[in-house]
C-alpha cells in the first residue's frame, strides 16, 4: 500500500526562516513556476514525513498580515481563504520569528481564527537567546491552541519533532481549536451572522474577510450582489472593523508576551547587526561600501563567466566544424550547424552568467546586505518612478539583461517592477563588450590624459554611465505614462546579517538556469532559425552566385579559400537578410552606415556580440590580405566613393547605436515571458531603437 500524501503550507512574514526551512524540508525534490496568472516565484516540493506519510509542501509568499497591499502578499492571501482553485492546503505551517515575536503573531493568530489545521515552527530561537530573550515553548503552545516546535532548518534541529506534530495534525490527534484568538463575533454579529448564511463553511473571522474583500473572490455575480446587500444593510465599515481587530489582537498577545516570553531590558547593548549597520547604513561610508560591493559583483561576473563561456564556445565551435567536415555539404547541414547548433550556443552561452549572478545575488540575500541595498538607494531611485529594491537588477544589467530582469520579481509594485525591465537592458551587458572593443581600438586614438588616464578607457567608462543615466531618464518619463492604482509602499524589514549557505545558493543557480532554458530558450531557438533561413536563402541570384564562384575555385585552385570567403559575402548579399540590409541602407546613411553593416545590425539581433563575426565575414577580400586582423581590415574598408568607412563620426554613431538599440532577442523573450504580454517587448524595442537612432544621427552629423 502506497503512501498518503498530504499537502502543507508554508506562511510567515518576510525574513522568518521560512525559505530555509521549505530548502531543508525539500532537499533538491523542489520546482520553482509561477503562481497562475501572476509573475510571482512559486516553490513547491516533497519530503517524506513518516513511514506511511509524505508531504507536498508548498512556500507561499511571506506576508505581514491577513489584509493584502502587494501582488505576492495577494498570492498567499487567496490560498488561506480557499479563493485559489489551484492550490489547497491540507496543514499550514506558521513559521514565527523568535526575535521577532510580537509582529508575527499577528499574522500567527489571524490563521488561527481562519480556523484551518496549523502548526508552529518557532524559528531564530538562538539568536532570540542572543537578544536575551527567553521563551517558554510550552506556555505558548498552550495559549495559541496548536502545536509549536522550534526549530532551526540551517541546523537541521527541530525537523523530526516538526514531522511529527504533522503527522499528528493530519491524523487529527491535535485539534483546531474551538475558541477565537479575539472575539470576532462581537466586531460585526449581525453581518457576519447573514454572511453565514450564505456561506455556512466560513469561521467568524473568515466572515469579516469575505465582507472586506468578497470583490477578489471567485464568486458569482448574485453572491456578490447579496454580500453587497448585506454590507449596506448592516452599515458594515471595514476600516474600522479592521483597526478594532488589530488593537485587540495586540491586547491578546501582549498578555501572552507577558506568560510566556522573557525580554531584556531594552538599554541593553546592541548586538552585532547594529554595530554594522551603523557603518554600512552611514550617509557616507555606507554609499563608498556599497560601490566597492557592486564593482567586486560586476566585475565577478564578468571575470568568472567569461572561462566557462569560452569553453561552451570552443566545445560548440569544435563540434560545429567536425560535423562539417563529416557531413555532406548540403543545406540540411547548413541548418544543423549555423541553424540549430548555433542557436543552442546563443542559449546555453548565457547560462554561466544566469548562474555565477543569481549566486552571487543569492549570497548577498543570505547574508541580510541585499535588503541594506535598497534600503540606501531608494531615495534616488523613487525619484524616477522606481524601487529602491531596482538597484539589483540594474547593476545587474551590466552582466546580462536576461537574468537581470528575471531578477525584478522581488519588487512588489507592479509599475516600479515594469518600469525596472523596461530601463534594464540600456545598461551596457557583457554582449556589448566586443563590438565596444573593437569600435574604440578602431576609432578612438589610444592616448593618455595627464599620461595616467586612457582615453579608451574613459570612453568606454563614459558608455555604460551613459547606458544608466538614460535608463533613469526614460523611467522618469515613462512613469507618468504608465498608471497604476497600486500604491507604492517601501516597507523593508533588515533582516540580520547570517553566513551565506552553499547549498541554497547552488539550489538557486540550477533552479535559474533552468528556468532560462526552458522557457527563453524556446523564443530563441524560434528566432535563431528564422535568422538562418533569412541569410541562407534568397530569390533566384542565390543560385548564379554559388555557380560563380564554384567555376573559378575550379579554374584558381590556390585561391579557393580567399574565393570561398568572397563567394560567402556575395551569397549574403543576395540573401534575404543581404536584401533586407540593401533596402534599409536609405534609412541607416544618416548614421555613416552602408548595406553590409545594416546586415550586422540585422544578424546581431540574435545577439550583439554577433556583429564581429558577421563583420568578419563581410571585410574578408582577396587572398592577399587573409592575415590582416579584423581591425585592419575594417580600417581599410571604403565607401562607394572610395572614402573610408570607419571614421571617428561612424564609429561613434555605432557604438551609440549598440548601446541604447534594443538588439538581443533573449531579453524580448524574457520580457514576453516576465510581463505575460507582447506590448511591453514591443515597446521596449520600439522606444531603444528610437532612441538608438536620434542619438547614433546627431553623434554623426554632428562628428563627420
Amino acid at each position: 500500500m502506497g503512501k498518503k500524501t498530504i499537502h502543507i503550507a508554508l506562511v510567515g512574514n518576510p525574513n522568518s526562516g521560512k525559505t530555509s526551512l521549505f530548502n531543508t524540508l525539500t532537499g533538491l525534490n523542489q520546482r520553482v513556476g509561477n503562481f497562475p496568472g501572476v509573475t510571482v516565484d512559486k516553490k513547491t516540493g516533497h519530503t517524506p514525513i513518516s513511514n506511511s506519510l509524505s508531504g507536498n509542501i508548498i512556500d507561499l509568499p511571506g506576508t505581514y498580515s491577513l489584509y493584502p497591499k502587494r501582488l505576492d502578499e495577494w498570492v498567499s492571501y487567496r490560498v488561506l481563504l480557499n479563493q485559489d482553485k489551484d492550490i489547497h492546503a491540507d496543514i499550514f505551517v506558521v513559521v514565527v520569528d523568535a526575535s521577532n515575536l510580537k509582529r508575527n503573531l499577528l499574522f500567527c493568530s489571524q490563521i488561527l481564527d481562519l480556523k484551518k489545521p496549523v502548526v508552529v515552527a518557532l524559528t531564530m530561537l538562538d539568536l532570540a537567546n542572543k537578544k536575551g530573550i527567553e521563551i517558554d515553548v510550552p506556555e505558548l503552545e498552550r495559549e495559541l491552541g496548536v502545536p509549536v516546535v522550534s526549530v532551526n532548518p540551517r541546523k537541521n534541529k527541530g525537523i523530526v519533532q516538526l514531522k511529527k506534530a504533522l503527522e499528528l495534525t493530519a491524523s487529527q490527534a491535535y485539534k483546531i481549536p474551538v475558541r477565537d484568538f479575539i472575539d470576532n463575533k462581537a466586531m460585526a454579529t449581525a453581518p457576519i451572522d447573514d454572511l453565514k448564511k450564505l456561506v455556512p463553511s466560513a469561521s467568524d473571522y473568515s466572515a469579516i474577510h469575505y465582507l472586506i474583500n468578497h470583490e477578489e473572490f471567485q464568486l458569482s455575480p448574485a453572491m456578490q450582489e447579496d454580500i453587497e446587500n448585506i454590507e449596506r444593510k448592516h452599515a458594515f465599515n471595514p476600516t474600522r472593523t479592521q483597526a478594532n481587530e488589530i488593537l485587540q489582537r495586540y491586547g491578546r498577545i501582549k498578555h501572552i508576551m507577558q506568560v510566556a516570553v522573557s525580554e531584556p531590558d531594552p538599554m541593553q547593548q546592541t548586538i552585532l547587526t547594529d554595530k554594522l549597520d551603523n557603518v554600512l547604513l552611514d550617509r557616507k561610508w555606507g554609499y563608498l561600501i556599497l560601490l566597492a560591493v557592486l564593482f567586486i559583483l560586476f566585475q565577478s561576473v564578468f571575470y568568472l563567466a567569461q572561462y566557462p563561456m569560452t569553453w561552451i564556445e570552443m566545445a560548440f565551435s569544435s563540434f560545429s566544424s567536425s560535423l562539417a567536415q563529416s557531413l555532406p555539404d548540403t543545406w540540411w547541414t547548413d541548418l544543423i550547424i549555423n541553424g540549430i547548433l548555433a542557436g543552442l550556443s546563443g542559449i546555453l552561452v548565457f547560462v554561466p552568467q544566469i548562474m555565477i549572478l543569481f549566486a552571487l545575488i543569492t549570497l548577498l540575500e543570505d547574508s541580510g546586505y541585499m535588503a541594506r541595498i535598497s534600503f540606501l538607494t531608494d531615495r534616488l531611485m523613487r525619484s524616477v518612478g522606481l524601487n529602491g529594491k531596482s538597484v539589483m537588477p540594474l547593476i545587474s544589467g551590466f552582466a546580462c539583461a536576461v537574468p537581470a530582469i528575471m531578477s525584478a520579481r522581488n519588487i512588489e509594485n507592479k509599475k516600479e517592477r515594469l518600469l525596472t525591465i523596461l530601463i534594464t537592458p540600456l545598461m551596457s551587458c557583457s554582449a556589448r563588450l566586443p563590438v565596444y572593443t573593437i569600435l574604440i581600438g578602431l576609432v578612438i586614438p589610444n592616448h593618455y590624459l595627464l599620461g595616467l588616464f586612457s582615453v579608451q578607457a574613459l570612453v568606454m567608462m563614459g558608455l555604460y554611465l551613459l547606458g544608466l543615466a538614460m535608463g533613469l531618464l526614460v523611467s522618469f518619463i515613462a512613469k507618468w505614462f504608465i498608471k497604476s492604482k497600486e500604491r507604492s509602499f517601501f516597507i523593508l524589514e533588515l533582516p540580520t546579517y547570517r553566513a551565506p549557505r552553499v547549498k541554497n545558493m547552488v539550489q538557486t543557480m540550477v533552479n535559474k538556469a533552468r528556468i532560462f532554458v526552458t522557457d527563453a530558450g524556446k523564443v530563441i531557438m524560434v528566432i535563431s532559425l528564422i535568422l538562418w533561413a533569412l541569410s541562407t536563402f534568397g530569390p533566384g541570384r542565390m543560385g548564379e552566385v554559388q555557380d560563380h564562384y564554384k567555376t573559378e575555385i575550379a579554374k584558381n585552385p590556390a585561391k579557393a579559400d580567399s574565393l570561398r570567403v568572397v563567394m560567402n559575402t556575395a551569397k549574403l548579399e543576395n540573401s534575404y537578410a543581404g536584401i533586407l540590409g540593401k533596402s534599409i541602407e536609405p534609412g541607416i546613411k544618416p548614421l555613416g552606415y552602408d548595406w553590409r553593416i545594416g546586415i550586422a545590425l540585422i544578424t546581431s539581433f540574435a545577439a550583439r556580440e554577433v556583429f564581429v563575426g558577421t563583420m568578419a565575414t563581410l571585410y574578408s577580400v582577396g587572398e592577399d590580405e587573409q592575415g590582416m586582423l579584423l581591425r585592419d581590415k575594417l580600417r581599410a574598408a571604403k565607401k562607394e566613393d572610395g572614402t573610408p568607412l570607419f571614421t571617428m563620426a561612424t564609429g561613434i554613431s555605432l557604438m551609440l547605436f549598440y548601446l541604447f538599440a534594443m538588439q538581443c532577442m533573449s531579453t524580448l523573450a524574457i520580457t514576453r515571458r516576465e510581463t505575460k504580454s507582447w506590448k511591453w517587448p514591443i515597446i521596449q524595442f520600439t522606444y531603444m531603437t528610437t532612441i538608438a537612432y536620434v542619438m547614433s544621427f546627431i553623434a554623426y552629423q554632428l562628428l563627420k
